[in-house]
């Protein structure tokens, strides 16, 4: 026996008799050939909720398509837009419909029929077991014999019909729309991969993980500003001091303040205290209020500095990171106004450093340092926060292998002479898939070890994921934080990608990666996001004949006057891959008023000259062992090498 005795004696509790074991091969054989469910691929969302919310209840324009596929002929394109817009928003479409249909009743019967229909095409593809999951308890019953009509059993029309009679005059309507129109956002997506950068720029990143954390079926490859919070509710002071000055810098203190409960007043009294004499033009807020204008704008410089000691206290605590060019604050030369970076001097925009002690640049004061208390004690205590954490931790990684692919943040580290970036972690070096796994290890000692200096290192290296060279989530030479505020030289300001980013077309280093994470180079692909792709500037997301999908277009606005567009999602389907462009989203406002939908341009990336089966997936394969288990299974019981029993 290939399986040991042992093992196959569990087995046998979940399967006492020779006939369930022969079921369950039954049931896994006949699932094998459905078509393999849609996974969708998205990154960088930014906090942009209503956007991402949006493409996901449209399924990136699948379910559009679903509706013309099965009702095109019947319907005008305005009635098929508001039936879309229905499925995407049906609380809020059937709200409208009820105060201007004259026959609403009579609508709601029509209605039903179409979304029975839509629901029935897209159930095709799945299992009953998966569909009655996907249902809420309540409505399965119902909605389970409405899917089963059939037009060529004449004797159970009556029988359906009474059904939607039924549910019309117990005024169950509305409820079996929304439930079918739930069911109908569920089916079109079978799995969701989010390639990182949840957080920053938006100010919708707790709604966007409160959506995530009741979503079906999800994993997240975490981003560098995924980390930066991370870091931040571990109780790193460089990351919360960063997670704030970024807050602040996009006008985005509603996460910190509202969606998280971080008490700001410490920092804000010391603030004001601190520069109240300051004009502090290069952190001047955008604001029509004066007075908070005048508040975040002192804010604003007192986080920058303070994250600035850090992270210089990072840099000379751990030379490994490569933080060196990070530690200008002793290069500053307060008499002249200057300050020297990479051997050349230049004019400070702002000459302002009253907490800046000159032997001594990178301690903070006893204000300072009272402040960071208030605020690590703040993010710790917050519940949201740290629910929101958590799931990050249980959901989240620093690289996915799933059906083939490769999934990940930013980049593979490469060294100018074309070979992996060799890294330093705690005396350990590590390069290639090595250091997405030892970072990941340090990343999860930071929240759970119970060894203080442990915890502290993995503190400091969730930092160094953040921002630091070498990190794969990062792939820059440096953020320019102190150049962008200090420098009027653009040059000085510019941050570098890694090398990663000029090979990705070169097939023999992208085949390296492949085999480095045991990949197969014919069939599969490496989707990563983190870099805006310029579609405007004539730059493609797609890299080395498809071999490389970036996915980063631009769901955050900041980003959208250099990449021309409001995003991408990347869909893989049993047909192939096709890589999705949106246009911005107005409001859900606007989406149900006027049954606006996102324009999105699709583009094949990849087909398959076969339809996927989920006999071609990893879960297939799975179902494959078990299949060959069971087999073993059967023939322990008939042999009497294990008896049968009931349970």
């Amino acid at each position: 026996m290939k399986n040991s005795q042992k093992y196959l004696k569990l087995l046998s509790n979940t399967f006492p008799t020779a006939r369930k074991a022969a079921s369950e091969i039954i049931n896994l054989s006949a699932n094998l050939n459905l078509p393999k469910g849609t996974e969708h691929f998205i990154s960088d969302i930014h906090g942009e909720y209503e956007a991402f919310n949006h493409i996901l209840k449209n399924g990136s324009g699948s379910i559009s398509k679903k509706v013309d596929d099965e009702l095109g002929g019947e319907l005008t394109q305005k009635q098929k837009k508001s039936l879309c817009t229905l499925i995407y928003y049906p609380e809020e479409k059937l709200e409208l419909i009820e105060k201007t249909e004259k026959d609403f009743y009579g609508w709601c019967k029509q209605t039903l029929l179409y979304l029975i229909r839509i629901t029935r095409r897209m159930v095709s593809k799945y299992n009953r077991i998966k569909v009655k999951a996907a249902v809420k308890p309540e409505y399965w019953y119902i909605i389970a014999e409405l899917l089963s009509e059939r037009a060529e059993v004449p004797d159970k029309k009556l029988y359906y019909g009474e059904i939607i009679q039924a549910i019309i005059e117990t005024e169950s309507a509305k409820a079996y729309i929304s439930e079918f129109c739930r069911l109908i956002q569920t089916l079109a997506i079978e799995r969701l991969h989010v390639l990182g950068d949840i957080f920053d720029r938006g100010n919708g990143a707790e709604h966007v993980m409160e959506r995530l954390i009741g979503y079906h079926s999800v994993d997240i490859e975490w981003g560098n500003h995924d980390v930066e919070w991370m870091g931040a509710a571990c109780g790193s002071h460089a990351c919360i001091a960063s997670v704030i000055r970024l807050a602040v810098k996009n006008g985005n203190l509603n996460t910190i303040e509202n969606g998280y409960g971080i008490n700001l007043v410490p920092l804000i009294s010391f603030a004001i205290e601190t520069y109240a004499n300051d004009p502090c033009e290069p952190f001047v807020m955008d604001s029509d209020n004066e007075n908070e204008k005048y508040i975040y704008t002192k804010v604003h410089k007192a986080i920058t500095i303070i994250l600035l000691k850090l992270e210089g206290q990072l840099g000379k605590k751990h030379t490994e990171f490569g933080m060196a060019n990070r530690c200008i604050l002793e290069n500053i030369n307060k008499q002249n106004g200057t300050v020297t970076i990479d051997g050349k001097e230049y004019k400070l925009l702002d000459k302002n450093f009253p907490t800046l002690q000159s032997d001594n640049p990178y301690s903070l004061t006893a204000e300072e340092e009272e402040v960071m208390r208030h605020l690590e004690a703040s993010f710790a205590q917050s519940e949201r926060l740290q629910r929101h954490v958590e799931f990050l931790y249980n959901r989240g990684s620093t690289y996915r292998i799933y059906n083939g692919n490769l999934l990940y943040h930013g980049c593979v580290p490469f060294n100018g002479e074309g070979d992996f970036l060799s890294v330093t972690l705690d005396g350990k070096e590590v390069k290639g898939k090595a250091l997405f796994d030892e970072l990941e290890k340090w990343a999860r000692i930071a929240r759970y070890s119970k060894v203080k200096k442990a915890r502290d290192y993995g503190k400091d290296v969730l930092y160094y994921m953040w921002a630091c060279p070498s990190s794969p989530l990062f792939g820059k030479e440096k953020m320019a934080t102190f150049e962008r505020y200090f420098l009027s030289d653009e040059s000085a300001k510019e941050e570098r990608k890694n090398s990663y980013y000029t090979v990705y077309n070169d097939s023999e280093k992208v085949k390296m990666i492949f085999d480095e994470f045991g990949l197969d180079f014919a069939s599969g692909h490496i989707i990563n996001g983190h870099v805006p792709v310029k579609v405007r500037q004539g730059q493609r997301p797609v890299h080395c004949n498809g071999k490389v999908i970036i996915i980063d277009g631009g769901f955050s606005e900041v980003y959208r006057d250099v990449t021309g567009i409001a995003g991408y999602t990347l869909v893989f389907n049993s047909h192939g891959l096709k890589l999705v462009a949106h246009e911005p989203f107005v409001s859900v406002n606007d989406a149900v008023l006027n049954e606006s939908d996102i324009h999105s341009v699709t583009e094949v990336v990849d087909t398959t000259n076969n339809r996927l089966r989920i006999a071609d997936t990893d879960k297939g394969r799975e179902m494959q062992e078990l299949i060959s288990d069971l087999k073993e299974l059967i023939i322990c019981y008939k042999c009497g090498i294990l008896k049968e029993h009931q349970t």
